[in-house]
């Protein structure tokens, strides 16, 4: 009598997968391209006006604030932020909600900001 549990069972050939073909590289995305909110200069608003807007919306620390004050004043404008156009879009119309300078009574609104293309 012969036991079955110690004949050889044949297994059928395992099959190869078909190879797959050659993964391609990602495509590089395309990055957005980049604006500069520009914060314009005018005499109705004070340095510290200037420095504290830049705290609140670009939380810029005091010491950067101050350095983009004197530019705006030297300069007529300054770059305040360099980003896509949405957020840039946001800044710029975050400055002109930020409303008037109290330590000035001429004052009488926010300051100008524009948007340019990065060059």
């Amino acid at each position: 009598m012969s036991d079955s549990s110690s004949a050889a069972v044949e297994e059928p050939p395992v099959e190869a997968a078909p190879a797959k073909p050659a993964a391609k590289p990602d495509p590089k995305r395309k990055r957005q391209p980049r604006y500069h909110v520009v914060l314009w200069n005018d005499n109705d608003h004070t340095y510290e006006y200037v420095i504290i807007m830049l705290q609140k919306l670009f939380a810029h620390p005091v010491e950067r604030g101050y350095q983009l004050a004197k530019e705006v004043d030297r300069r007529g404008k300054a770059i305040v932020l360099t980003t896509t156009l949405e957020h840039a879009e946001l800044k710029r119309d975050q400055i002109h909600a930020f409303g008037a300078d109290r330590l000035i009574a001429r004052c009488k609104g926010s300051m100008s900001a524009t948007i340019e293309a990065e060059r």
